[in-house]
């Protein structure tokens, strides 16, 4: 099963950044992914996991992704092997 999370910080209001990430991730991956889940935080947390893995974390990582490198990650690790057309050139 091939599960993103995306946990976000409530207080930075950063529900609508989560959300344009989660939509973004099942409109390229559609029914590759089991689940992309947002979850609720606080503090200034910001990351994305997949399954158990972390692919992202803001503080760590300097900001957020851009949308073309979390798709490369995210495919990375589902299907190698998928061409992403425009965002791989």
């Amino acid at each position: 099963m091939a599960r993103v999370a995306i946990h976000y910080c409530t207080q930075c209001q950063w529900l609508l950044r989560a959300g344009w990430y989660a939509q973004e991730l099942l409109s390229t991956f559609g029914e590759q992914l089991d689940e992309v889940a947002l979850i609720p935080s606080h503090g200034g947390h910001f990351a994305i996991r997949y399954d158990d893995e972390l692919v992202w974390e803001r503080k760590r990582d300097g900001g957020f992704p851009d949308i073309k490198s979390l798709k490369q990650q995210i495919r990375d690790r589902l299907d190698p092997e998928r061409d992403l057309g425009h965002i791989d050139r």
